[in-house]
Parts: structure tokens; C-alpha cells; sequence
């Protein structure tokens, strides 16, 4: 049973909220803490990878409990143009998530299939009416709609196939952009969990957040037929949607006053162009596990301070979400990752870290832009194709 008051209420037990209750666990073990996801297991059903360049020892540390598979490498492939950088790639799944959680908090601090029906800075109240006081609230169950924002949506469907023999994989395929160009930047990302078992994710930058799933089954089929594959088995399925930032105002998305802390997606801690959260998953964690003040009204301030940093030092990744979604036509979007992929391989790890310096940005842009240069100058003006509007309506 949960307690009745306790320090701190982190609302959603995804990869953002499991990681803060983690930290805080590990750095303040004399709190108490409240774990509380709507679903029956934390983390859901996903694999999150990251590259070691993303994070830095005690981020290392503390995702290390979680990771699946390691690999040293990878590759991305494009119509005229692969590569296999030296970059450690490294994934982490929900059942980690879900079984380092209950092997490190108490077992009244993890709350499953527990909805909340209403929050505050202070309280909230579950679906089932019974009511519990915090110290303070932090609202990580993630954000599906960004009304004060426009861009795109990175959208998927992944499974993983048990093979009748071995892939011949020894490293993921990041991105394979090989394949028929359909509905936006298309490409297939492939990890390899063992000699006969590999997860197969066919990925979308497009217009629109709709996802055909058995559409996107039969591709990944196609896919394998395609490698020489003989699947035995599909044994496990994901999909996502999720949004890609090119503008908007974070004003409006998260006001001064408002009271209640936030993280994760629903506090826009993510690459507003890669759509990928865990490093900032893994930063939020410690930094408010290093907080000497953890008050809710604290706690607020930081986590908005967190977002609005980000928000601002992420400018030319929404300048280059701009030039993916208004400059280019759908079909012809997969030119500029070719040329994004011919550049340093250190300024690749900063930029998928979002640690992009000023001159990372002149060597993006420098050169021939691989899209028509009069959309690529209207795009930047403020005119160009249309942005979708991120606000997902029921």
C-alpha cells in the first residue's frame, strides 16, 4: 500500500520518471518515494539505445543495471553513401526497467495499474477517489499532443524476429535508408540481440501521425525476405509515435507560474529532431537527485529551467527539422541525413547528445544544402511546405 503522505509523488513510470525515482533512491535513500504508472509494468513495452557518447560516467552508471546489449559500432546505409562509426551503441529495455525498479525501491513505492485522475504540486488524487499528499508532484507521463508547437512526427512499428538462422549481423543498422521511399524520410533500423534474433523497427519522418500497423508488418517482412531471413517467429511488437519539433512557443506550452514539476516528454525534454529523450532522461535524474531542495515549488522551477535551457540551446535542430519537413518533399527528405552522415564523427556524437557547438552548426549548413536552395533560404525565412501542427486530437 502506498502511504498516505510521502516526499515526493513521480507520476508515470516510464523511462524518465523510473530513472528520477532511481537516482533519488540511490542518492536520498531517507525519502519516500511513490512510483505511480497507469500501466501494468514500468516502462511499457519498449527497447531505448543510446550511444556512449551521450552520457557521462554517472549517467553510465546509472543506466548500466538496465542494458541489454552492448555493441562496439554501427552502421547507417544510404542509397549513395554507408558508413560504421567506432561509436559505442548500447540499448536498454523495459523488462530491465521494470525489474531494477522493484529490485531497488520498496514494494509500497511502485504503484501499477494505478491511474491519476488529478494532480497538483502538493496532492493528487487517484482514479479510484483516494487521495494522497507529497511534499511535491512530478508529472512524467508523457506528452502525446504539443498544441503550441509545429514540425512533424517520427512514427514506427519494431519487432523482434527469432530467425530459423543466424542474420549475420554483428553490429545494429542504425539507419537504412535502402528502402522505398514512402510517406517522408523512410528507414529500417535493425539490433542485433543474438546470432538469430534481431529487432526490426520501420521508421517514418512524415506529415502525418498515422500508423498502419499491418502495413508496416508487411514491409518489415519484406525487409527480412529481402536480407535472406527465414522468420521463425515475430515475439515481440512495439510502435510509437513521436513528435519532431521545428517550431512553436515554449511559452505558451509551459507557463512561468505554472505549479507542478514535469519531466520527461511532457516537459519537451527531448531532440526536438531525433524525437530521443534518454539523455535527457538521464540528466533530469541526477540533476534533481543532486537538488538540496526538493520542495514542490523548487522542484517546479528547476524542471522549467531544465526545459526552457534546452528549448533555447536547441535552436539549429529545429532549423534543421524545418529544412527536413519544409524544404524537402517527402520522398526527397533522405538526401540531407546522406550528407549529415558525411560530416566529422565527433560532431555526430554531440549532435545525437545535443551538445551541437556554434561551429558544429556552420559545418552543418556549410555547402550546397542537399535540398533546392530557394526552398532551403524560403524555409529558414518562415515560408516553405506547411509544418503539421503537434497537437493530436482524440
Amino acid at each position: 500500500m502506498i502511504r498516505n503522505h510521502i516526499d515526493i509523488a513521480i507520476l508515470g513510470g516510464g523511462l524518465a520518471g523510473g530513472l528520477i525515482a532511481l537516482a533519488l533512491t540511490k542518492s536520498r535513500p531517507d525519502l519516500t518515494l511513490a512510483l505511480i504508472e497507469s500501466g501494468e509494468h514500468f516502462g511499457g513495452n519498449h527497447v531505448w539505445s543510446f550511444f556512449a557518447s551521450d552520457v557521462d560516467a554517472a549517467g553510465a552508471a546509472l543506466l548500466d543495471p538496465m542494458v541489454a546489449c552492448r555493441w562496439q559500432g554501427y552502421d547507417v546505409h544510404f542509397p549513395r553513401h554507408s558508413r560504421r562509426p567506432a561509436t559505442a551503441y548500447h540499448s536498454i529495455t523495459s523488462q530491465r526497467l521494470d525489474a531494477h525498479l522493484r529490485e531497488v525501491l520498496p514494494a509500497h513505492a511502485l504503484l501499477t495499474g494505478t491511474a491519476v485522475s488529478k494532480a497538483g504540486p502538493t496532492g493528487l488524487t487517484l482514479e479510484d477517489g483516494s487521495e494522497l499528499e507529497a511534499g511535491a508532484v512530478i508529472d512524467a507521463r508523457g506528452a502525446s499532443s504539443l498544441p503550441h508547437m509545429a514540425g512533424g512526427w517520427q512514427k514506427f512499428l519494431g519487432q523482434v524476429l527469432r530467425l530459423e538462422a543466424p542474420h549475420g549481423l554483428v553490429r545494429p543498422i542504425v539507419m537504412d535508408a535502402r528502402v522505398d521511399q514512402l510517406d517522408g524520410y523512410r528507414f529500417v533500423y535493425c539490433l542485433p540481440f543474438s546470432e538469430t534474433e534481431v529487432f526490426v523497427e520501420d521508421t517514418y519522418y512524415s506529415d502525418t501521425p498515422d500508423l498502419d500497423r499491418d502495413l508496416l508488418r508487411s514491409r518489415i517482412a519484406d525487409y527480412a525476405i529481402a536480407q535472406g531471413w527465414s522468420v521463425a517467429e515475430a515475439s515481440r511488437e512495439e510502435t510509437g509515435v513521436l513528435p519532431v519539433v521545428a517550431t512553436g512557443d515554449f511559452g505558451a506550452f509551459w507557463p512561468a507560474d505554472e505549479p507542478l514539476a514535469r519531466a520527461g516528454a511532457r516537459a519537451a525534454l527531448f531532440h526536438p529532431l531525433t524525437s530521443y529523450s534518454l539523455p535527457m532522461a538521464v540528466s533530469t535524474a541526477l540533476a534533481i537527485a543532486a537538488m538540496p531542495d526538493l520542495s514542490g515549488p523548487a522542484l517546479a522551477k528547476a524542471s522549467r529551467d531544465m526545459a526552457r535551457r534546452l528549448w533555447q540551446s536547441a535552436t539549429i535542430y529545429r532549423m534543421l527539422a524545418r529544412m527536413l519537413f519544409g524544404a524537402a518533399a517527402p520522398q526527397d527528405r533522405w538526401p540531407i541525413l546522406e550528407r549529415f552522415y558525411r560530416l566529422p564523427e565527433p560532431l555526430i556524437e554531440r549532435f545525437y547528445a545535443g551538445r551541437g557547438t556554434r561551429a558544429d552548426t556552420l559545418r552543418i549548413l556549410s555547402g550546397k544544402p542537399p535540398v533546392p536552395v530557394a526552398a532551403a533560404i524560403a524555409t529558414l525565412a518562415g515560408g516553405g511546405r506547411p509544418l503539421a501542427s503537434l497537437e493530436r486530437r482524440a
